[in-house]
């Protein structure tokens, strides 16, 4: 979508908002939502979450750099807002917050009365570049970004040097995600945030992301760490926990749980684990195939929680514009937490 597009649409929300004093009231605790755009949306951008280790394309010792989040919440005066994190793809390459279509979502539910935050995450680009890829070099320049364990698995099982990279990358966007997630805790009330009612979603490397935090342990891309290694641990608000009601994943895959399954001999899932939305596609994809998400999907049903997939029959990677039914993404992914989540809609 161009920026004038967005800038029609987003003017259309305005337009179409109520007043910000609108008086809401919780029913026993439960959030109100509404099925249509109600609210205007304001946006707390490049906000600071927490620091993470980080390599420049000329750096030999890791500096903190900061990792930020973009907020998006209705104007009205609800103290009783469900809380939507958002975490964008680009196989862990690369990738932004503000991909237009995560920013069209952010509306599409602020303006309904979520706060949707969308979150940046280390990935290659702040990884740096190692002269000589020896496993002591390896070693040396990415203590405190991954687990021993972790870099050496990379290093016995990759089959080039951006593997190796890839998988560290994989390490340091679960730890920043995890972060990010409890700093919305930490902040609920400034966004009047009912943490009883967090959900996560992402999309391809942002979908991996999101499973593998909801489903893995709090301690899991947490405490494998020392703060000796990495003192930026300190600014990851490491006490406040959170319980993830539901997730939304959008093209993904279970790599990352694989690749911590055989890291540590530890099977992820168990019976508590959040319920499941999942849009995939069904075409060829050798990113992300379509049969991770069967996949994961039986190991839903063996579990007995409840989860949904929807084939997005005929598109492949990346299919925001995909409908259903006549519906959107976003259309169809509020439905389910509506649903699942028992929200109040109005």
């Amino acid at each position: 979508m161009n920026k004038i597009a967005y800038l029609i649409i987003f003017a259309a929300l305005l337009f179409t908002a109520c007043k910000k004093d609108e008086q809401i009231t919780p029913d026993n605790g439960i959030p109100v939502v509404k099925t249509a755009s109600s609210y205007s949306v304001s946006i707390d951008e490049e906000v600071t979450y927490a620091e993470g280790l980080s390599h420049n394309t000329t750096s030999t010792s890791p500096f903190a750099a900061p990792l930020k989040l973009d907020v998006y919440y209705p104007n009205n005066n609800s103290t009783n807002r469900p809380v939507y994190m958002f975490i964008h793809g680009g196989g862990f390459q690369g990738g932004t917050k503000t991909k237009p279509e995560i920013v069209d979502m952010a509306n599409y539910y602020a303006s309904r009365g979520w706060v949707f935050v969308s979150v940046d995450y280390r990935t290659t680009e702040e990884l740096g570049i190692i002269t000589g890829m020896t496993p002591e070099n390896v070693v040396a320049f990415y203590t405190g970004f991954a687990p021993q364990g972790w870099i050496d698995f990379a290093l016995q099982n990759a089959s080039s040097s951006g593997d190796v990279q890839t998988s560290i990358a994989m390490y340091t966007a679960q730890r920043d995600a995890k972060a990010a997630l409890r700093w919305i805790v930490a902040n609920a009330r400034t966004y009047n945030i009912n943490t009883d009612f967090i959900t996560v979603g992402g999309a391809s490397a942002g979908a991996i992301t999101t499973i593998a935090l909801g489903i893995s342990n709090q301690e899991d891309f947490r405490d494998e760490i020392t703060l000796t290694d990495d003192p930026t641990l300190s600014t990851t608000n490491l006490n406040e926990t959170y319980v993830v009601r539901s997730m939304v994943y959008f093209w993904g895959s279970n790599v990352k749980l694989d690749l911590f399954e055989a890291v540590y001999s530890l099977n992820p899932y168990d019976t508590n684990d959040p319920e499941l939305f999942m849009a995939h596609g069904n075409e060829y994809d050798p990113v992300t195939p379509y049969d991770e998400a069967i996949e994961l999907q039986g190991i839903y049903d063996s579990l007995g929680i409840y989860s949904e997939l929807v084939t997005l029959d005929g598109f492949g990677h990346g299919a925001w514009n995909a409908t259903v039914n006549g519906k959107s993404l976003s259309e169809m992914s509020f439905d389910f937490l509506v649903e699942r989540q028992n929200l109040r809609v109005e």
